[in-house]
């Protein structure tokens, strides 16, 4: 099962209810737990694994062999990045905008377009006892956080019950860590600026055909419109978690909440049980 973590915002909460999912399922099942917000990877700081394996990640840009290029224009043309220009018998080539796709080379009349490996991260494997972990890191400067995304969701083990730690937001990186998932947590606060983003998460979700709940955080602050939304879009709320100052204080320090509150674990399993439920129900649904 393949539950990834997501929210429409920065700070809502997000890594806090990945980590401490993962930590709480120990007597369930195998876990694994996933960061893909290779910008920003900070769930390692509460699990604190043995890293004992770290891959480079790397994407083609094309190398023009100038002798043989014709400046015909074609590479440009056909870049639908701007990754290359062609100026006054000249090619110029933009790395930081190459996607990687090769069209260029194939396309090339003159067999002009190579291609060279570029490093733009990296992955990063190991455990945390029985839990296995993984997290991706995008070097700092480069803008395509994708192909890490990928190489970190290539690790994703077929009998665990996998938990991803997804980037805040809506944008490429969000869809490639949440696409395939069996379903998606999206956390939001109860605040208006929480709520527009839940908004705009969900129906990221929902364009992926993929089932979704929310969790609450920081319940205290803010209105009920939140769950007011939930209630119209029939979206189930599956957990809320109040703003208190011991949890605040744990989370600023790097520690997880289980293991200095154990009263919680019960809740993250209660959590788990209702996601369980929620794709039993969709399942017998298919079926009829």
């Amino acid at each position: 099962m393949i539950i990834s973590v997501a929210s429409g915002k920065g700070g809502t909460g997000k890594t806090l209810i990945a980590t401490n999912l993962a930590l709480s399922l120990n007597d369930v099942g195998k876990v694994q737990l996933l960061d893909c917000d290779v910008e920003a990877p900070n769930a390692h700081i509460f699990i604190e694994p043995v890293i004992t394996r770290r891959e480079a990640v790397a994407i083609p840009v094309p190398v023009v062999d100038e002798d043989k290029c014709t400046y015909c224009g074609l590479c440009a043309e056909v870049c639908a990045y701007n990754a290359i220009a062609v100026i006054e018998g000249h090619v110029l080539v933009f790395p930081e905008l190459c996607h990687g796709c090769g069209a260029c080379g194939y396309l090339c009349p003159e067999k002009a377009i190579s291609e060279q490996k570029k490093e733009i991260g990296g992955v990063e494997s190991g455990h945390l006892a029985e839990m296995s972990f993984v997290q991706g890191k995008l070097n700092v400067g480069q803008a395509m956080p994708t192909p890490v995304i990928k190489k970190v969701k290539e690790k994703i083990e077929q009998d665990a019950i996998s938990i991803v730690d997804v980037s805040p937001g809506t944008s490429c990186p969000v869809v490639e860590s949440i696409k395939d998932s069996d379903f998606c947590i999206l956390v939001t606060e109860p605040t208006p600026f929480g709520l527009n983003d839940l908004v705009l998460a969900v129906q990221t979700v929902q364009k992926l055909n993929i089932p979704c709940g929310v969790v609450i955080n920081r319940v205290g602050i803010g209105d009920g419109r939140v769950k007011a939304y939930c209630q119209e879009e029939n979206i189930q709320v599956l957990l809320e978690i109040p703003l208190d100052t011991t949890i605040a204080r744990l989370y600023s320090e790097g520690l997880p909440l289980v293991a200095y509150m154990s009263s919680w674990r019960k809740e993250f399993v209660g959590l788990y049980r209702l996601v369980q439920e929620r794709l039993h129900e969709g399942s017998r649904s298919t079926k009829r």
